[in-house]
């Protein structure tokens, strides 16, 4: 298998939807309900580059995998629903740190998944003056209808607050308004441009890279030693 040009990851709070994303764009369906252990990685052909795509655990227990898998990443994508605002509260106060061992011109865009349960709870408000058939009004088991608890300009807060742990300048930045997205994975709604809107702003960065070509260093272990001086005493 071709070694990947660059690295990808998902970070957010279990249940946020980030395996459900993934299989939503690399496989054009949506999953049943899944839990990943550890983590789990797809190969996406871009352009000239093969991109990996790194889905990982939000679960507690698998919390310090998440630094292992940023490591060298080329873009990290923080995940969080919607509907439960504490899951983007989560990316700040669990994931940013994880994101340390990524590039060093990392990119973040900020994902906020399952607008498709609010779209429903709007047409809900939007109609509650209305009545509904006994039916429906009386099914077992009905959840309340809620408005959006994270809304997308919370998650432009959060990007600006991420420049500013990377001590990065918003002028050189890709702009917030570029970087947050909301989607949803069930019926795919900004599910393609959210991929491969961050797959085109890192393909140039890797290029580029690429270009300027690896660090100066010298080889230690390819270079032998000289002969030590051989001792008068014994002659």
């Amino acid at each position: 298998m071709r070694k990947p040009d660059g690295k990808i990851v998902l970070l957010g709070d279990v249940n946020v939807g980030k395996t459900s994303l993934l299989q939503r764009y690399m496989e054009r369906r949506f999953p049943d309900a899944v839990s990943t252990v550890g983590g789990a990685f797809y190969l996406k052909a871009w352009r000239s580059l093969h991109l990996s795509l790194w889905d990982t655990a939000g679960r507690e227990q698998f919390h310090g995998l998440g630094s292992m898998y940023c490591r060298g990443a080329a873009a990290v994508i923080l995940t969080y629903d919607v509907n439960h605002r504490q899951s983007l509260v989560e990316l700040e106060d669990r994931f940013l740190g994880l994101t340390d061992t990524a590039s060093k011109d990392c990119l973040f865009a900020i994902v906020g998944n399952k607008v498709d349960l609010v779209e429903e709870r709007v047409v809900a408000s939007r109609e509650k003056d209305q009545p509904l058939p006994r039916a429906a009004s009386t099914r077992p088991g009905a959840s309340p209808r809620q408005p959006k608890q994270a809304r997308l300009e919370d998650a432009v807060a959060l990007y600006k607050k991420i420049l500013k742990y990377k001590m990065l300048d918003e002028k050189d930045a890709p702009a917030a308004e570029q970087m947050c997205f909301e989607t949803s994975a069930k019926t795919g709604y900004n599910v393609d441009f959210l991929f491969e809107s961050v797959f085109d702003m890192v393909v140039p960065r890797i290029l580029q890279q690429r270009a300027a070509g690896p660090p100066q260093t010298v080889d230690l272990t390819s270079s032998k030693p000289d002969a030590l001086p051989r001792s008068g005493c014994c002659a």
